[in-house]
């Protein structure tokens, strides 16, 4: 089905601003899926803050074009059916989101990438980027460490307190016998 010139303009101008604020986009074959896996893909997405696309190569290729970040990027890649996956608050989500719903659909086939700076991801580097833990968990990573020795010291002086205890109850019972 034929699309107009006005709705491929405004395609194009809604891809060229998600691609301006893009930390990271990913791109994968969907063919195969079901409308109700594309809905489950989609609440998946948005549920970890990424916006799922479906827009013809050619127009993605153009959006491109239009932007400074992505003018020199390599687009051999967007070849068949594709849908992008894009986020603007997290480097790695698109490529989770990808790959955690790939391994229950393998219809779904993480292909590729861009990151911020318009490099060209290959499949490899996608999958290996949705590995990585997301910013959220890296940041509870990094409380748990800080916390860790606070904790055990909090353990310790609580030890000595209830030893403290201890040995006052104990004294306690001995003057109380006596």
């Amino acid at each position: 089905m034929a699309i107009s010139k006005d709705t491929k303009q405004s395609q194009v101008a809604a891809v060229v601003e998600l691609l301006n604020g893009a930390k990271l986009t990913a791109f994968a074959h969907y063919a195969g899926l079901t409308v109700a896996d594309m809905q489950a893909l989609r609440q998946a997405a948005r549920e970890a803050g990424v916006t799922i696309k479906v827009v013809k190569n050619r127009l993605v290729k153009v959006a491109m074009q239009q932007t400074d970040t992505y003018k020199t990027t390599d687009t051999s890649a967007l070849t068949a059916q594709l849908l992008y996956a894009v986020s603007a608050d997290d480097e790695v989500a698109p490529a989770q989101v990808l790959a955690q719903f790939a391994k229950k659909h393998p219809a779904l086939q993480l292909l590729g990438g861009f990151d911020a700076t318009g490099a060209y991801l290959d499949t490899a580097r996608i999958k290996a980027l949705s590995d990585l833990p997301s910013k959220d968990q890296l940041r509870g990573m990094l409380v748990g460490t800080i916390g860790a020795p606070l904790t055990s010291f909090m353990g310790v002086l609580n030890g000595n307190l209830k030893s403290v205890l201890y040995a006052l109850n104990a004294r306690a019972e001995q003057l109380e016998k006596a």
